[in-house]
């Protein structure tokens, strides 16, 4: 890109030094002439497009984070606070860690593995929040519904049977569901009643209409201390915690 903006910035120099000093307008014949060098140029260095393709894409993913960053700040409350949200670890970490994850999906799995490590070796300097987001169909918004009634009967009993869920691969048809749940120590008639409450659910749409502000698109999104990390980048994850244990 800079090799273009010179050559066209040297091309209109040039042309310049040929007009009176009172013109602020090429020729046509004059514009013939850029147009024409700008051509020869491009024909000689065709990777020049390529360039130019990578910026666009490089200044439209950061418009698109600013505006990402923008909806994290209106809407922090939502994001931090939600007291129906499950949470694991101390109320007065250092760090916060909120991500968004569907049971389904294959990446959270990924990513369930680096926050156990993360709890096991900061233990409560860092709370976890986890942001039921069902987008991977039927099967996942009865997982997530099932997880929430869980969490009624206590964290650990909901932390046993996230991490149950998560760790699973192929589908969560309800039998599933209820067999995840039984080796979590639920009690999964219990469960079952309160997954009939509509408060999980509207909760759950709550969740979705914030991870729509948030531009959430898929799963898992981490926001680590403010920092927002779409995806399983585990390096984009260390680094994150790490800056905001520095302080």
């Amino acid at each position: 890109m800079h090799r273009l903006f010179a050559i066209l910035a040297a091309s209109v120099a040039l042309l310049g030094c040929q007009q009176p000093a009172a013109s602020a307008q090429l020729s046509e014949t004059d514009r013939d002439d850029v147009r024409e060098i700008v051509r020869d140029y491009i024909l000689e260095h065709p990777e020049i497009i390529e360039e130019a393709l990578i910026e666009l894409q490089r200044r439209a993913r950061a418009r698109e984070m600013q505006s990402v960053y923008e909806a994290v700040a209106a809407n922090s409350d939502a994001i931090f606070n939600d007291d129906r949200d499950p949470r694991l670890g101390s109320d007065s970490a250092e760090v916060v860690i909120v991500e968004f994850m569907d049971y389904k999906c294959s990446y959270c799995r990924v990513a369930a593995a680096w926050v156990e490590g993360v709890r096991e070796e900061y233990g409560d300097r860092v709370q976890i929040v986890f942001k039921e987001y069902p987008i991977l169909g039927d099967d996942s918004v009865e997982a997530a519904v099932a997880a929430l009634a869980a969490l009624r009967q206590g964290e650990e009993v909901y932390a046993a049977f996230h991490l149950a869920m998560v760790r699973s691969s192929g589908p969560l048809p309800s039998d599933r569901i209820d067999q995840l749940a039984t080796v979590s120590g639920v009690d999964v008639a219990r469960m079952r009643t309160d997954m009939e409450d509509p408060a999980i659910m509207a909760h759950i749409n709550q969740v979705r209409s914030l991870g729509r502000a948030l531009n959430v698109t898929g799963t898992p999104f981490f926001i680590v201390d403010g920092t927002v990390i779409p995806g399983a980048n585990e390096m984009a994850l260390d680094e994150a915690l790490a800056a905001a244990l520095r302080g």
